[in-house]
């Protein structure tokens, strides 16, 4: 019976399009030396996804996160955020260029199928942190242009744009310039990521959004309460709004992590020498990363397992609905747990989805169907705006 239910698994998870909507692969691509083409160990090189392990795992398409930490919010401090950004940019362009055999970029889902059926990856990208917009909402549409689908308004602290959930309260919500950011994003076609926003920016947001939201790595905080998870209102609103909430498998998410002192002292120690990990140029994030690394080797956590990750899921469908759920792993940024810890292990949660009841046309929605919904009608809301513009003039 087992072994059926293995099969079947199997079968259903090399049938469906699967995508993970959130990873930050690009920082380690960004190292010098790191091919996206050799598999890599993850306990020992501390790397979660490249190509070869994609293909294992059965994973069709990733987002790789142009990710930059929060700095000043000053003029100098977003012109360095651009740079960033763009270095970033160029990495991922350079990177799939070479490696054209493998993966290709994609701005529209609609490529994956024709992808997936040449053995190649499609690879998407997300801005992680509306900091790289620094006070210039022109950017969203050049960040479009190079291929972003989608932002997250803010990370760990906030922004010019919104409020954080782990930072004090600043705007109480979007600011007055995040309502012209989360307009240009749906004028442009640019998915409204909110993942790491305050509850009051979730709210802001939806009720002024003219298309559906993503949260494209996050968790519900009735299973782990933890501030960077949904509330069951929020999980509802968005479901009402037309979005979908990508489950996040960074493990102090999905499960509240055991006592651990020593663990987190030395952890303490090193959020103090590095700023909380905000506003650090290259090498110092560098150093930052490996220090943070070798604390997490010296001292491991008791992982958070697939079936913990499956109980979130179960959640959340049961309070959002079937069709509001997906799966952004924050691999290369955190994520893994027990059983998937990294992306050569993506049918595991197949498998326990399986074993749980679900049938293929669940997980095809939860693999990748709702969030190339939501990638559609974002795009269709861009178009209705420019077709007004073009009518009107």
């Amino acid at each position: 019976m087992a072994g059926d239910i293995e099969k079947k698994a199997a079968a259903i998870h090399h049938s469906v399009i699967t995508i993970d909507s959130h990873t930050d692969t690009p920082m380690q691509m960004m190292q010098k030396g790191f091919d996206m083409t050799v598999r890599h160990d993850a306990k020992r090189d501390h790397s979660k996804i490249d190509f070869p392990r994609m293909k294992e795992g059965g994973l069709d398409a990733v987002f790789f996160a142009v990710f930059v930490s929060q700095g000043p919010r000053t003029a100098d401090g977003n012109e360095k955020v651009r740079q960033k950004a763009v270095a970033l940019f160029d990495t991922i362009d350079a990177v799939i260029g070479r490696n054209h055999l493998f993966a290709e970029k994609a701005v529209s889902p609609d490529a994956i199928p024709a992808l997936k059926k040449q053995g190649k990856r499609a690879v998407f990208i997300g801005i992680e942190n509306g900091y790289a917009v620094g006070n210039d909402k022109s950017l969203v549409s050049t960040y479009y242009l190079r291929g972003a689908r989608y932002i997250t308004l803010c990370h760990t602290k906030n922004n010019d744009i919104c409020d954080s959930s782990t930072d004090t309260v600043g705007y109480n919500g979007l600011s007055p310039f995040g309502y012209e950011v989360v307009q240009e994003m749906n004028h442009v076609g640019v998915m409204v990521d909110v993942s790491h926003t305050s509850d009051k920016t979730v709210r802001d947001v939806l009720a002024f959004t003219k298309a559906p939201v993503i949260a494209s790595h996050s968790c519900a905080k009735a299973i782990c309460n933890n501030p960077r998870n949904l509330s069951d209102d929020l999980l509802k609103a968005i479901a009402k709004n037309g979005g979908v909430v990508q489950m996040c498998i960074l493990s102090d998410y999905v499960k509240t992590p055991l006592p651990n002192p020593a663990r987190d002292s030395a952890r303490a120690a090193i959020r103090k020498k590095y700023h909380d990990f905000d506003g650090l140029s290259d090498d110092e994030m560098k150093e930052a990363r490996q220090a943070w690394t070798t604390v997490n080797d010296s001292y491991p956590q008791k992982l958070a397992t697939v079936s913990d990750v499956a109980d979130h899921i179960d959640h959340m469908v049961k309070v959002a609905g079937i069709r509001h759920v997906g799966i952004g792993t924050d691999f290369d940024g955190g994520g893994g747990v027990e059983g998937c810890y990294d992306v050569s292990e993506m049918g595991n949660i197949t498998l326990e989805l399986v074993r749980r009841g679900y049938s293929s046309g669940d997980i095809r929605k939860i693999w990748g169907g709702n969030l190339v919904r939501v990638m559609k009608k974002t795009a269709a809301v861009a178009e209705k705006y420019k077709l007004h513009c073009r009518c009107s003039k």
